[in-house]
């Protein structure tokens, strides 16, 4: 369990839930970061009732999916890099936000609580294995005890979230078996389709769309997180990677991390990262 807040040192406080020593850290402050979450919501939109839950009650994600990419990124950065206080504060919204919600999903008939564990477990675990699977295909020097740690460290974002850790993948093999067992459930609904749409083409103000490079810039991105997906999820949508092959894929998702790590590091990393490894610092010189 985690421990409330008044068990918590100042320095525990600080360091946050991971640490600069962390596997988290090295993944989630990496420029792939983009491109796994990318992943990871193409792959949340094969669960039929997760999928229904985003359609319903994320307001405005058809007209424009923005903010919710923001939001959502934003939580991933406080839960990794902020404080122990900022991170359960800003699961602690997330939780309530979701204990309000509910619903009836058409296919398949199943009345459920966006909170319902498994569903929590669900998008978990995507975010997790497409996080993972894309830092060390683009080439992040994660060994296999490595990617076993990520994992493992990764039952702590689960458990602020509301999913008992009893339930949750602790290593790259029992990730493997919990997306093995759930394939069967899943499926491409109209609002899987709208949401792959959102995500490759999504709406642009014309002055963006044609004057700007944000178009070409943003179908690249998600054209390699398409890539990127599992052969399996692939064939399911039916586009086996808008033309590129695993190697191509890999190819240029390392292409990708390569270009990115050229740039000033203020430019490739939120400032949530930054003020997560500048507090640190703070607290530790020799961090």
């Amino acid at each position: 369990m985690i421990p409330l807040p008044s068990g918590w040192t100042p320095e525990e406080d600080v360091l946050g839930f991971f640490g600069p020593d962390s596997v988290s850290w090295r993944v989630h402050s990496d420029p792939t970061f983009s491109v796994g979450g990318l992943r990871a919501l193409l792959l949340q939109a094969l669960h039929p009732v997760a999928m229904d839950g985003v359609a319903r009650f994320s307001g405005g994600f058809r007209e424009e999916p923005w903010p919710r990419l923001i939001r959502t990124a934003t939580y991933v950065d406080t839960l990794t890099f902020g404080t122990r206080t900022e991170a359960v504060r800003a699961a602690a919204r997330v939780r309530g936000i979701h204990r309000r919600l509910g619903g009836v999903e058409e296919t398949t008939g199943r009345t459920y609580r966006v909170n319902d564990p498994d569903l929590l477990l669900w998008v978990h675990c995507c975010e997790v294995d497409s996080l993972l699977s894309v830092a060390r295909r683009a080439g992040v020097p994660l060994t296999d005890a490595d990617a076993d740690r990520y994992v493992a460290e990764q039952v702590i974002a689960a458990e602020l979230i509301g999913i008992s850790p009893d339930e949750v993948p602790a290593s790259v093999s029992e990730l493997a078996a919990y997306f093995e067992e759930i394939r069967p459930a899943l499926a491409v609904t109209p609002a899987a389709r709208d949401a792959y749409r959102l995500i490759v083409l999504p709406p642009m103000p014309t002055w963006v769309r044609y004057l700007t490079p944000a178009q070409p810039a943003w179908g690249g991105l998600a054209s390699l997180a398409v890539a990127l997906l599992p052969q399996w999820a692939r064939r399911m949508y039916s586009l086996p990677g808008l033309g590129l092959t695993d190697a191509a894929a890999t190819a240029g998702v390392k292409a990708f991390r390569q270009t990115m790590l050229r740039l000033p590091q203020r430019a490739r990393r939120s400032p949530i990262v930054w003020g997560g490894y500048e507090r640190v610092s703070a607290a530790d010189p020799a961090a």
